[in-house]
């Protein structure tokens, strides 16, 4: 068995609210990406529900004639509902303190659960080449699941769109990005 997921993180985006659209830039990126992908073969695609993840995926879609599935669990993470001027910094204490949770949002851990379980979902299925299109945060957290160093520096690291593969077998798992800006 070898399954290969294709993790893409959304191409740029008007804000970071569900509602966001992709800028002009980031329609162009959509385009670039759908061409990227069509040597894959993906035989499915699930998308985080927000806005900027399905206009992220549309162009391949149509272009491939696919469905796409929508996924509740591949929405961003919530840091919280309060407003932090240190955000970031509180953000970079999440990827050392995996449990750590502020007021309103999900600890490292929560987040990280809910995405595993979209990847466990896709290993049990029927399908070979998945691509699955969600948000930097939660990214980074299925990232840092399979490759544990992957932490706060290698997320600023990430780029709009970026494309990794995960590639698992009887034998183990590979991570590659495969997206150069």
């Amino acid at each position: 068995m070898q399954k290969n997921i294709y993790i893409i993180r959304h191409c740029q985006a008007e804000g970071q609210h569900p509602e966001a659209p992709l800028t002009n830039k980031g329609f162009k990126q959509a385009d670039e990406l759908s061409h990227f992908l069509s040597e894959f073969e993906l035989d499915h695609v699930i998308s985080s529900p927000f806005l900027r993840a399905v206009q992220t995926i549309r162009p391949y879609i149509i272009k491939e004639k696919m469905s796409l599935e929508i996924d509740e669990r591949l929405s961003e993470r919530v840091l919280s509902n309060e407003h932090f001027s240190d955000w970031l910094e509180k953000l970079r204490t999440t990827f050392n303190q995996m449990d750590l949770k502020y007021e309103g949002g999900e600890s490292s851990n929560e987040a990280q659960g809910r995405i595993i379980n979209v990847i466990n979902e896709i290993l049990d299925s029927e399908h070979q080449n998945v691509a699955i299109v969600t948000h930097g945060g939660i990214m980074s957290l299925l990232l840092k699941y399979y490759e544990d160093a992957f932490g706060f520096n290698e997320w600023q690291g990430l780029t709009r769109p970026d494309v990794y593969q995960l590639t698992i077998s009887n034998e183990g798992h590979d991570l590659n990005r495969l997206w150069e800006n």
